[in-house]
């Protein structure tokens, strides 16, 4: 829990990518901070989305733009990968839309915990197992979230 300044809408999601936080924030200046990794710079893209759906133990289909840029890790998940334990999207998904669109963007949890404060992944927020489910039962869907341009948060 750390207090957070003014001027933050409870009951949003907060990213800096610089830090690699996240914070879910609450009523009276307070928010519940995670530590995340996430995007590689050139795949980050800030901006605001909107939870739309959430999944437990999710499903997990590589991108064509994933596929594309390395073939010889992706290809073989091209029909997806169940949920489990080792599925890259770990624990729980958190889907980010933009209007009506699915950007194939997720906050979603780890079976890597090394991963965490680093730019690793290929557009998503990642967390620890532990720590996307208690942001999972937190969150309701219509929750806005916002990705922080680096530097800039």
């Amino acid at each position: 829990m750390v207090t957070i300044g003014a001027g933050y809408e409870p009951y949003t999601i907060h990213v800096d990518p610089t830090s690699f936080n996240l914070f879910w924030v609450l009523p009276e200046n307070q928010a519940i901070m995670y530590r995340v990794g996430v995007a590689r710079a050139n795949l980050y893209e800030d901006g605001i989305y909107t939870i739309k759906r959430k999944q437990e133990w999710p499903t997990w289909t590589p991108t064509p733009d994933m596929i594309a840029r390395e073939p010889e890790v992706y290809a073989k998940y091209a029909d997806g990968m169940p949920g489990g334990v080792d599925n890259p999207l770990g624990a729980r998904a958190l889907y980010l839309y933009e209007g009506n669109r699915d950007t194939y963007l997720r906050i979603h949890g780890t079976p890597d915990p090394l991963t965490i404060g680093r730019e690793v992944s290929n557009g998503c927020v990642r967390l620890i197992n532990d720590h996307v489910k208690d942001l999972y039962d937190r969150v309701p869907t219509g929750t806005k979230v916002f990705l922080y341009p680096r530097n800039m948060a």
